[in-house]
């Protein structure tokens, strides 16, 4: 099993924020960055191998993780389109190092520890969904027929969607089939897209499971209010957590 982290975006809606630095270098709270957390918490729930793509900043971004001293194994993968591209392509850059079971995540997302290890510790592919949320309006949401997934999209609306984030499991041959039809994506052109709209094409083929998480914390920091009310959040939860 490997992680894979998705780093290469530009963050430009974080202001001087990702300035100098990416995105998941903010600190969330005392002690913490996005990252940092993310790595903890993996490592936690039992992955020691992650590939992390890179785009702007990467160089900062790799001695930084490796300045963590987690014990986990890394591997950088940059992406050098990265201001022209989607993370659909990261994955492309990426894929000779991905023929595993792989949890994929983006890196400005912030969960709690429970969520990942029901992530980790899943036994078939799955993805995070939240049915207690309003479902958001740019955001991705999880068309649904039971507990299996059959799209994932920001643009879907419905009674039977769910809000969703991008925090999979995916089972080696599922993946190996994600990875080929990104690879189709990616040959032809089509780099600006979400992975996503990749994985739609072939949900009819693989069992893609809700992971409910009922109200816990899982969310991006898109912008700097988000990450004000998302790092409140966060060290109420790290605090209890303590307890």
């Amino acid at each position: 099993m490997k992680a894979l982290i998705l780093n290469s975006g530009i963050g430009k809606r974080m202001g001087d924020i990702t300035k100098n630095r990416p995105k998941c270098m903010t600190q969330i709270g005392t002690g913490f960055t996005i990252i940092s957390w993310q790595l903890d918490v993996l490592k936690k729930a039992g992955v020691e191998q992650v590939v992390i793509t890179t785009g702007p900043f990467a160089k900062a971004l790799e001695e930084y993780v490796l300045s963590l001293d987690t014990g986990m194994d890394f591997e950088f993968v940059a992406n050098p389109e990265y201001d022209s591209t989607n993370y659909i392509y990261s994955i492309y850059c990426a894929k000779d190092i991905l023929e595993d079971d792989i949890i994929l995540l983006h890196g400005d997302l912030v969960f709690e520890t429970a969520v990942a290890r029901d992530i980790v510790g899943s036994k078939e592919s799955c993805v995070v969904v939240d049915s207690t949320l309003p479902l958001p309006e740019k955001d991705f949401k999880a068309r649904l027929k039971g507990s299996r997934v059959l799209e994932v999209s920001t643009k879907i609306f419905g009674e039977d969607c769910a809000a969703c984030q991008p925090f999979y499991n995916i089972r080696k041959e599922d993946m190996l089939m994600w990875l080929d039809e990104i690879t189709l994506f990616c040959k032809s052109g089509r780099r600006g897209v979400y992975a996503e709209e990749a994985l739609n094409g072939i949900t009819d083929r693989l069992e893609l499971c809700a992971a409910e998480q009922a109200g816990r914390l899982c969310s991006e920091i898109d912008n700097e209010d988000d990450l004000k009310v998302i790092s409140s959040r966060f060290m109420k939860m790290v605090e209890s957590e303590r307890i």
